[in-house]
């Protein structure tokens, strides 16, 4: 089972920052999350909330902000004052970061009330495009994911090599329809959420499923024992054996 550092690796390093990404190389992760939305000026950010003030020294709202103005912004000392002055990152440089330290990423399309789906999505692929283009990244080494379905929809349409899969906290009744309408490969859920029952299903269908937000090793040995592909956790935890199950077609 792969042991994904949630935001980077947020109980080590302030989160969706390059040292976050640079935590999850030293504690030898092969895999980071982060969470991308757009400035005022279209630029694809890496931050989780609406909303500056929590993780960073800005008030206000990320999307009334170009990226002039908040590549000044202190995004580390909130965390720990050892952090001071590390700043907010465009999407482009940490994935060049993230390929010369060979970490894969989960990147996910975080999108608010009123923000636009196909602004993001058409942004997002942009700059993959242009990274795949440089030879800097390949589409097997990310993950697109979001709670909305229409985002994943819209990759689909825009760059429909990298994989994708759907978010969503609790397991509905119509999920393989759901992963098979959007083409995804995974289903990725809150880990309470998931049962022994939910997590046969998913593998027999065919599709890997992950989850979230696990911070304790002994829920990591129970999830890898039903076959959970991957998890993601803010701390370095002990890689655990997966159960046997045939590999995703």
């Amino acid at each position: 089972m792969i042991i994904c550092g949630h935001r980077g690796l947020a109980s080590v390093a302030p989160e969706n920052t390059l040292a976050g990404l640079m935590a999850a190389h030293q504690h030898q992760l092969t895999w980071v999350e982060i969470d991308v939305q757009l400035s005022q000026d279209q630029q694809v950010v890496l931050f989780h909330d609406q909303r500056l003030g929590r993780c960073t020294d800005g008030q206000g709202m990320l999307r009334q902000h170009t990226w002039p103005q908040l590549k000044t912004l202190d995004a580390g000392r909130w965390f720990n004052d050892d952090f001071a002055h590390e700043r907010m990152c465009l999407l482009s440089d940490y994935l060049s970061r993230a390929c010369e330290l060979n970490i894969k990423v989960n990147i996910e399309l975080k999108l608010y009330p009123k923000d636009c789906v196909r602004e993001l999505c058409q942004q997002v692929s942009s700059v993959l495009e242009a990274l795949f283009n440089q030879g800097k990244f390949t589409a097997d080494q990310l993950l697109l994911s979001s709670f909305e379905p229409a985002a994943l929809s819209q990759m689909q349409q825009l760059i429909p090599e990298v994989p994708r899969a759907l978010l969503v906290e609790r397991i509905p009744f119509d999920w393989l329809a759901q992963l098979q309408q959007l083409d995804c490969e995974a289903l990725h859920c809150q880990h309470n959420a998931l049962t022994p029952a939910h997590a046969q299903a998913i593998i027999d269908a065919g599709y890997r499923v992950s989850c979230y937000t696990v911070n304790k090793q002994s829920r990591a040995n129970q999830l890898a024992s039903l076959g959970v592909h991957m998890i993601f956790s803010d701390k370095p935890l002990k890689q655990a054996p997966s159960a046997e199950h045939p590999a995703p077609s």
